[in-house]
């Protein structure tokens, strides 16, 4: 039940740190409730809580300085007719919508990353009906290959084709991608980075945004150095950083996905706990890929069954604050700013914070 878990997160109540820093949020998405099958056991009903922009706007308002966020694809408000591949530009006509309404308000809408199937002949045409639908915050795009074979661990992931980033019809979109000046995320598991090196190799052109820290699975109650995929992880993304084109996500490490056991628990993780049992995973990224091309994300509201937003942020400005200043505002918010092309001057003209 994504995004309704007040009661729970009211108990876990922390104040905020550090108010005046500035953040960008680089990863939200926005769904209404609703049943849905699961992508590969269509006889399992998933269930979504409503998180539509009350819901976030209620998160990101609650005390820390988030000016700028950016809308991720999740498959919401897609057409209903017409060419089926253009179907999913209803998303970013959607989240243009949202972008207009908060205009003058924290936290803008700063970029969106739509869906397209790269593999697509047309790819073009989809590429230019995004930009028409959604014009300078159109920033890229997002075509998840993540798989597991199971079934039964999947929720809502993992349900990409077999070697999907390994098809040569994926890879020219990819490189496509680039030559518009777009980017492109990714989202696989850990044990799928070494095959992204791969992908992110044949398109220098093209910068490559890892999703959720790579999305590292086998969480267990330990350190997250002491955690079974912890060694794997590390070594395929010491290698994945030697690549220029490619810039870390940082976030995701409370889904359920992941194997995160933090919505089990009778009280919320604080944001001391979850340094501790998460920060691993985002301080060996930081060293490898440099504050300079790593920033934080919310994921919400997928990390929302897991931890509240407040305490998130907490978490996320504690690991930043073990750096100097400079560094601490890249990951903060300035990679963001330039990755995705967010317009800083509309951030620093202060719009009013919502209540």
């Amino acid at each position: 039940m994504m995004g309704a878990r007040g009661a729970w997160w009211d108990l876990r109540r922390e104040a905020i740190l550090e108010p005046d820093w500035e953040c960008v949020d680089t990863h939200f998405h926005l769904w209404k409730e609703q049943l849905f099958p699961d992508p590969q056991e269509g006889t399992l009903s998933l269930r979504t809580s409503r998180y539509l922009l009350d819901e976030f706007l209620e998160d990101a308002c609650a005390g820390h300085k988030v000016t700028q966020a950016v809308y991720v694809e999740c498959g919401s408000e897609y057409r209903t007719g017409g060419p089926p591949n253009l179907r999913v530009v209803g998303e970013t006509e959607f989240a243009a919508r949202l972008a207009r309404q908060q205009a003058g308000s924290f936290p803008q809408v700063g970029a969106i990353v739509a869906h397209a199937d790269l593999r697509d002949p047309d790819l073009g045409t989809v590429l230019d009906a995004h930009r028409e639908a959604g014009g300078s915050l159109f920033r890229g795009v997002r075509q998840s290959g993540a798989r597991l074979a199971d079934p039964a661990a999947r929720l809502i992931a993992g349900a990409a084709p077999p070697g999907l980033y390994a098809d040569p019809a994926f890879r020219r979109g990819l490189a496509l991608l680039g030559e518009r000046g777009l980017i492109f995320d990714s989202f696989q598991f850990h044990f799928q980075l070494d095959d992204l090196e791969v992908l992110a190799r044949s398109a220098p052109g093209t910068v490559i945004v890892v999703d959720h820290l790579g999305a590292p699975v086998d969480y267990t109650p330990a350190r997250a150095e002491d955690q079974p995929a912890f060694l794997s992880w590390a070594k395929s993304v010491e290698s994945l950083a030697r690549l220029p084109n490619v810039v870390m996500k940082l976030g995701g490490m409370a889904s359920i996905v992941t194997g995160y056991d933090g919505h089990r628990r009778e009280t919320p993780p604080s944001s001391e706990e979850f340094v501790e049992e998460r920060g691993g995973y985002f301080r060996h990224a930081i060293s490898c890929f440099g504050p300079e091309r790593c920033m934080f994300e919310s994921n919400f509201p997928v990390d929302s069954t897991s931890i509240g937003y407040v305490v998130l942020w907490n978490a996320y400005k504690r690991i930043a604050a073990e750096h100097p200043a400079d560094a601490r505002q890249a990951l903060l918010c300035d990679t963001a700013r330039r990755v995705y092309g967010m317009d800083v001057g509309a951030a620093a003209a202060s719009p009013e914070r919502r209540p």
